[in-house]
């Protein structure tokens, strides 16, 4: 049984498509982070699903059961969901234990005061039991706000970007307490985020939208190294894109060679591949003059390049870096290796799995002004 499903589920705002005609599942106790850009629909997804809105198309699905479409409405509170706000939303003249027992409808008050004791006991706060919300720090009242929501032990929990007001440090220690807690209960949860390494870390599987749809959908690994397009590629991470020619089962690129994914050989399209700044290896030049930080390559060799910018981050610096055709690349570099502005160098790839290879846009982009413009455009094979 999932414990979530979503079949061709709309909902349009005016003319405005906010979801267009999604399907999604989600097994039990499996962890689906959600992220894409601002207006994308994933707040509205979320909502779909706990009851805020009703969708104008589909059903939705908890736990087996339809709380939406095919004739059905459930409202929220019949749900079987549980819901984390932003805001936290927690209930002012309301005691944590208080916030905590407010959703536990149906249960005798001695049964209701022992799962009040277990669900803090979880977390640590049972001492602060008979506090109020404004006497907590932020961590805590986000501690206090997902264990309302799991103590009633939903079939689904849903966070809506739960820990975007917290500072970096506590964000990452909250991230992880809720990560431990929902393995601990076993909850299936939607993770709402815009933050796409926070997606990465905490989803099981990771879901990239845009414009309504789900452009990507899969486990972590592939959606950062296999983009299905450039949207997603861009999105999830810095990313540059070289043109590549398929020689063999070599990609043939203006910093080096690399092994062709198999599913690529073959093709005779126009192609290119996604390179991020970790790809890239910055070394000093050599057999030529000598430069700022070593030798300088002559003219035209394969990944002859030159420092245009630098930018420190900590332990690390990012080079960018323009190649002889004048296109750039970016290089995540230790910072103990620092490179100025106008080191002539080498760049090459390096990628520790296959390169992710897109259709060239450039490529596609000549073909399609090709054909508006009245002309014949061969298509891709």
């Amino acid at each position: 049984m999932n414990a979530l499903e979503l079949d061709g589920v709309r909902k349009d705002y005016g003319t405005v498509p906010a979801v267009s005609t999604l399907d999604l599942h989600l097994d039990e106790g499996e962890i689906l982070a959600l992220v894409g850009p601002s207006g994308c629909g994933k707040s509205t997804l979320l909502r779909l699903i706990a009851g805020l809105e009703e969708p104008d198309a589909g059903v939705v699905r908890v736990g087996g059961d339809v709380v939406a479409g095919d004739g059905v409405w459930c409202p929220p509170e019949r749900r079987d969901v549980g819901i984390v706000f932003q805001d936290h939303a927690l209930f002012p003249h309301l005691t944590v234990a208080e916030n905590v027992a407010f959703g536990l409808t149906g249960l005798s008050g001695s049964r209701r005061r022992e799962r009040v004791a277990e669900a803090l006991a979880m977390i640590a706060m049972a001492r602060l039991a008979d506090r109020y919300p404004h006497e907590l720090s932020g961590g805590e009242q986000q501690r206090v706000a997902l264990t309302r929501a799991l103590a009633p032990r939903p079939e689904l929990l849903l966070l809506d970007e739960p820990f975007s007001n917290l500072d970096r440090h506590l964000r990452t220690q909250i991230r992880a307490d809720t990560l431990e807690l929902l393995r601990k209960t076993g909850t299936a949860a939607v993770f709402v985020t815009h933050d796409q390494a926070e997606a990465l870390a905490i989803g099981d599987r990771v879901a990239v939208m845009r414009a309504g749809r789900i452009e990507q959908l899969g486990a972590p690994e592939p959606v950062f190294h296999t983009p299905a397009n450039r949207f997603v590629a861009t999105f999830m991470g810095d990313a540059d894109f070289l043109p590549a020619t398929l020689t063999g089962d070599m990609l043939v690129t203006e910093a080096g060679s690399v092994r062709a994914p198999e599913d690529v050989v073959g093709r005779v399209d126009a192609l290119e591949v996604m390179v991020r700044p970790h790809e890239v290896v910055l070394r000093p030049a050599s057999n030529g003059t000598t430069g700022t930080a070593g030798t300088v390559d002559h003219a035209g060799t394969v990944g002859a390049a030159c420092v245009v910018d630098t930018e420190f981050q900590g332990g690390f610096i990012l080079h960018t870096v323009r190649l002889d055709s004048g296109r750039q690349l970016r290089s995540l570099q230790p910072h103990t290796t620092h490179y100025p502005i106008g080191t002539r160098l080498h760049a090459e790839l390096s990628y520790g799995h296959p390169p992710a290879v897109l259709p060239d846009s450039d490529a596609a982009n000549t073909a399609t002004n090709t054909a508006t413009n009245g002309h014949h455009a061969e298509p891709a094979r």
